[in-house]
Parts: structure tokens; C-alpha cells; sequence
């Protein structure tokens, strides 16, 4: 097989060089298109970059620690259609015509709800920091820039709380906003403007202007990205009226939900799980609604909830415990505000049983809201309640303290099992 090259790709819209910090594939390994390839520091940040296709890893240019311009060779690939050569060329956005029912990436569902419904509202205008010419540090809005030019999809200078006033102003001005915050650590940065005047006006206008504007941003731990780009920030905005939070674990519900959101009337906080990017799983296209859970797997004899890469350690834990005789049921919130509780409620009284798995400290976590709410409301159906969630500390850096931070699929089945003695 005759080789590629893989250059060092623009991860920024301002690098001019980057140091590889390590190869996640080793020369003579395969990998699949979403895999990560390897970690890069750019002048901005830490970045996980990601195979665009597939293809084989056979010799490494430039090793860890090694610093490469934009453009330069850093290693030798065998693909599928052998001499193609890999560039940080975008790839091309898929058609907003797709099949009715097709597999593709979390990361590519997210693509094609925004290339949709950019497609269908010429009000629909998309910006944040190097979402345009980079495609985006996690590279889930390639080709977006190029399709729709610098009027609708354009780069902005790093300032959240700009982003967040300018998509205020916007929407209140008969645009439908998508802002990107780059990592949802930094929505501290945009509270102002999001909480206190993008939640409130149309309360404030007496019902008159509504505020469509949506915030993406990845969240959650799990990728080696330490303390400040780790945490998740849904605990911050639980309690501040007008404001919607969408939380998708499949490509499936990120791409229905997303539309959904950005033709809602209301501010609409968009989380991505990073570790989910690489997630395949079926889309049909069609609008998920705002506010309903998804029973992913039923049961009898607990009840298990969560959201975003909870639900895939839930549905990995309900495996464990099967093989012990026990049925577990899965509940996918899929929204955090509003909550279902309706959907859990069902479940309980089927189950009698309920663990709420969080990715987040224990403490003033939404898990507390859930199961507050399934005692005030279903108390009669209750033999057991509890939490999982993380400690409250920050989310440590070392991999294996990470991994142990994480409520997994081991320890749900384990609680589980413990409690039901």
C-alpha cells in the first residue's frame, strides 16, 4: 500500500506552529474516521485531533515533544484509497437532503442539524472562536465557513462575554444566533448577558420579544483535559428561569435536538459530551422535542437515570447486572431544564427503585433536583433513592485519577448490587 501524509492541521485560525504532546496510534495501528490520533498544544489550548478517515498510522514524522509548523509532515499513512494525502482541508459538509434514516458520528450529526438549519433560515447565523476558517478545535463544523461564507459563519475574537452579547443582540433583533463557547468551563465568563438579560426579556418586554439564541459548548471529563477544561457546568444554570439546557447522548438525539433548538423561541444551552464525538449511532433527521425523555432500555427492579455519557455507562451497567439477574431500566433525560419527570415517574412506580447517575459533584447537583422531585411526587412508589455522582473536588488531570473520579459503569452495577442486598 502506498502511503498519505498527514500535515499538521490548522487548529486555530492564528497558529503558525504546534508541539505534538502525544500519539494516542502507534506506527502499524488502523484507526476509524472520528478516532483521535493524537493530542496537540496550539497557541490556544490543548487539542484531541481526530482521523477525518480511515486509514493506518505507519510511520510517526515528528515525535512527542517535537514542535511542527502549519502544513508540515508530521507522519506517513496507509488508507483505504492509498495515495490520498491527508491536509487540514475541510471535509465537505454533508447535504441537507440526507437519507431518511442513516449511521454517522455524534460529531457529524451536530454538522448537519447546523448545515440544515442554516440551509432552511437564511436568520439562522452561526459564530464563536475558530468555528469558521479552523472548523472548530473539536472539528465538528468543517466546511460550514465555506458553504455559507463569512456573513453566516464567521470567527470572532476570544471574548465570551462578547459572544454572548452580541448573540443577545441579535436575537432580539429577528436573527436565531448559534454561538459556540469553545468549552462550557468558560460560560462563567458569559453569565451576564446570558442569565441576566437573555433569560429575562422576554419577560421583561411582557411576553413581546422572545430571544432565540443558542449556546453549544463541550463539556465533561474523561479526555486527559484537566481541572479547567473538564468540568460540567450544569449545576451553574439549573436555577435561572427563561433557560432551556438539552443534553443529547446519541448522534440521533444531538441532531434532532439541536434543530430543535435552534427554531425554539427561548435561550437554549447546548452541552456535547466530548467522549461522545466519536459515538455512531442511527439519525433519521427528524425534530426531537425539548423536554422529553428517552427510555433507552426497560426494566423492572431499578430505575436508572442520567444523561449524556452517563447514559452509556448506565446501558453498559444494566449489561453487568443482567448477568446477575438483575433488570434494570434506563432512562436518557436528553433535557436537564426542563426535566421529565412524568417519564421517570412511570418507571419508578414500575420499579420502585431509583439511582440518578451524574457526571458532576454530588453537592447542588441536578441530581438532587430529580430525586427530590420523584420523592415529592412519587413517594408511595419509593422503596430506595439515591445518588452517583462525582466527589467535590475538581476534576483531577493524572488519567487514572480521572477514570476513578467518573461514576462507571463498575461502580453504578456495584451501588447497585450493594443496595439491593
Amino acid at each position: 500500500m502506498s502511503q498519505g501524509v498527514l500535515r499538521m492541521p490548522r487548529l486555530s485560525d492564528s497558529m503558525s506552529e504546534a508541539t505534538i504532546v502525544s500519539w494516542l496510534k502507534q506506527p502499524g495501528e488502523p484507526f476509524l474516521r472520528g478516532e483521535p490520533l493524537l493530542e496537540v498544544e496550539t497557541d490556544k489550548a490543548t487539542v484531541v485531533y481526530e482521523a477525518e478517515e480511515d486509514g493506518l498510522l505507519a510511520e510517526i514524522l515528528v515525535s512527542e515533544g517535537g514542535t511542527a509548523t502549519l502544513g508540515e509532515p508530521i507522519a506517513r499513512l496507509g488508507g483505504a484509497d492509498g495515495d490520498q494525502e491527508r491536509t487540514e482541508t475541510a471535509r465537505p459538509v454533508a447535504a441537507s437532503s440526507a437519507k431518511p434514516t442513516t449511521t454517522i458520528d455524534f460529531r457529524t450529526a451536530v454538522r448537519e442539524a447546523l448545515d440544515e438549519e442554516l440551509a432552511a433560515d437564511d436568520r439562522v447565523i452561526f459564530f464563536g472562536e475558530d468555528v469558521a476558517v479552523a472548523g472548530g478545535v473539536f472539528a465538528v463544523t468543517t466546511g460550514l465557513y465555506e458553504k455559507y461564507g463569512r456573513e453566516r459563519v464567521f470567527d470572532t475574537p476570544i471574548s465570551e462575554l462578547a459572544l454572548a452579547g452580541a448573540a443577545f443582540g441579535a436575537a432580539i433583533s429577528g436573527l436565531r444566533p448559534v454561538i459556540e463557547i469553545m468549552f462550557g468551563d468558560f460560560l462563567t465568563l458569559a453569565m451576564d448577558s446570558l442569565v441576566n438579560q437573555s433569560t429575562k426579556y422576554w419577560y421583561l418586554t411582557g411576553e413581546q420579544v422572545p430571544v432565540p439564541l443558542v449556546i453549544r459548548s463541550v463539556v465533561g471529563a474523561g479526555g486527559r483535559f484537566g481541572a479547567i477544561h473538564s468540568q460540567m457546568p450544569v449545576s451553574w444554570f439549573m436555577g435561572v428561569p427563561g433557560l432551556k439546557i438539552v443534553s443529547p447522548a446519541t448522534p440521533g438525539d444531538a441532531k434532532g435536538l439541536l434543530r430543535s433548538a435552534i427554531r425554539d423561541d427561548n435561550p437554549v444551552l447546548f452541552f456535547e459530551h466530548k467522549r461522545l464525538y466519536g459515538v455512531v449511532g442511527e439519525v433519521d433527521g427528524d425534530l426531537v422535542p425539548i423536554g422529553v425523555a428517552r427510555v433507552a432500555r426497560e426494566g423492572t427492579d431499578v430505575t436508572i437515570v442520567s444523561a449524556m455519557n452517563g447514559v452509556h455507562e448506565a446501558m453498559k451497567a444494566a449489561e453487568i447486572l443482567f448477568a446477575d439477574g438483575i433488570v434494570a431500566e434506563v432512562i436518557d433525560l436528553r433535557t436537564l431544564r426542563p426535566l421529565d419527570i412524568p417519564t421517570i415517574l412511570t418507571s419508578v412506580a414500575k420499579t420502585n427503585r431509583i439511582v440518578v447517575v451524574e457526571e458532576g459533584p454530588l453537592t447542588g447537583g441536578w441530581a438532587g433536583e430529580v430525586i427530590a422531585r420523584v420523592t415529592e411526587e412519587g413517594l408511595g412508589d419509593l422503596d430506595d433513592a439515591w445518588r452517583i455522582a462525582t466527589a467535590n473536588s475538581p476534576v483531577p488531570y493524572s488519567p487514572p485519577l480521572e477514570d476513578s473520579f467518573l461514576p462507571s459503569a463498575e461502580r453504578i452495577a456495584s451501588e447497585i448490587r450493594a443496595r439491593r442486598r
